[in-house]
Parts: structure tokens; C-alpha cells; sequence
């Protein structure tokens, strides 16, 4: 089986696709990676609310949701997401 590769610029040009509600939920803010077993452990995405005190969260989504990569978007189960504060 050939395994696809993609590098990290493609891969936060694509827009990630809930799959139970078939909502946007944004692109690729940044990757948490395990460097000692050299894989991803989830993916962060900024959340859409934004406050005025200037509080970041993020969604934290862990790679195992991550159900398909397609040329233009990633399909992920977007049920149980972590709201993660940075």
C-alpha cells in the first residue's frame, strides 16, 4: 500500500470539515507532535469566537479523529473537541 505524504504547509492550507454536522471549522493553527514515536498527536484550530479581553482559546483535535485527508480539506469527527486556553 503506498501511504501518502503531505508537508505541514499543504496540510494547513486545508480546511477542516466536521463530519457529523458537515460545518467549517477552520484551518490548521498549529500540530502537536510526539518526537520521540515521530507522529502527530492532534491538531490545534483557532476558535471563530474571538473576546475583548483578548483570551485565545483553541480546539485541540486528536489525530485519531482524523478520518480522511482529501486534496482540499480534511474530514475529521468533530464530536468531543477540547477547548484548549494558549
Amino acid at each position: 500500500m503506498d501511504s501518502l505524504m503531505f508537508a505541514i504547509n499543504n496540510l494547513r492550507q486545508m480546511e477542516i470539515i466536521d463530519l457529523n454536522s458537515g460545518s467549517k471549522m477552520g484551518y490548521i493553527k498549529d500540530l502537536k507532535v510526539d518526537c520521540e514515536e515521530y507522529r502527530i498527536i492532534s491538531i490545534i484550530l483557532p476558535t471563530q469566537k474571538s473576546s475583548w479581553f483578548n483570551k485565545n482559546n483553541s480546539i485541540e483535535i486528536p489525530w485519531e479523529k482524523v478520518k480522511k485527508i482529501g486534496v482540499d480539506v480534511i474530514l475529521v469527527d468533530g464530536s468531543d473537541v477540547n477547548m484548549e486556553n494558549e
